[in-house]
């Protein structure tokens, strides 16, 4: 973005109207350079963190390629979900990737064979299915569908053979849109042995 371009005497305010100097007050000025001060800093700090990450998930890789490698595997070590503990147990890193899960359209398939199980099924407790369903096929304000809720539906225990059908549609519709990774570390309490989270939130700080 490019910048723009302010006369000297001049503030822009919000609404990028020019401001004379003159007309802008001591406090609004001094909120002015606290809050930007603060968020430069911020921004420093997050790149700083953005590098960090990545140097701590190349060195993960690293480690886990070269213990796979004592065993003769040659695989990439950037995969897969990992817990390194030091040697004194002191501290602790878990890296782990996170798929997110899309549905095809197959998920329309599935969405009719269940209205059809639901419609025949529809009598007393069966209600409560009724009520599973649309409530796990509800999008939210984007039009995305749950898929916690999604899946949450192939967990019931249901023989019906078109429901079966429902959840094979279900399960053909699952693509990975893409993987985010993910670095935890943790530090052991010597008092309860129980490793604490070294956060890098700072509202967790």
């Amino acid at each position: 973005m490019s910048a723009v371009f302010i006369p000297a005497g001049y503030w822009q305010d919000a609404n990028g109207n020019l401001v004379p100097d003159a007309k802008v007050k001591d406090i609004d000025k001094l909120r002015h350079q606290v809050v930007t001060d603060l968020c430069k800093m911020a921004e420093m700090q997050q790149q700083g963190l953005s590098k960090f990450k990545l140097q701590a998930m190349q060195d993960v890789a690293a480690l886990v390629s070269t213990s796979l490698e004592q065993y003769g595997v040659k695989s990439g070590g950037n995969k897969g979900n990992v817990t390194l503990v030091s040697f004194d147990g002191r501290y602790k890193l878990v890296r782990s990737n996170q798929d997110k899960i899309v549905f095809g359209e197959q998920l329309m398939a599935a969405k009719a064979l269940i209205d059809e199980c639901v419609h025949e099924w529809a009598q007393g407790a069966n209600d409560n299915i009724r009520a599973l369903v649309n409530h796990a096929f509800q999008t939210d304000k984007e039009g995305r569908i749950n898929t916690g809720r999604v899946l949450g539906l192939r967990q019931l225990d249901i023989t019906d053979p078109k429901w079966q059908q429902a959840m094979k549609a279900i399960g053909d519709s699952m693509q990975t849109a893409s993987t985010k990774s993910y670095v935890r570390f943790y530090r052991r309490d010597d008092a309860t042995g129980e490793y604490l989270p070294i956060s890098l939130d700072v509202a967790a700080v």
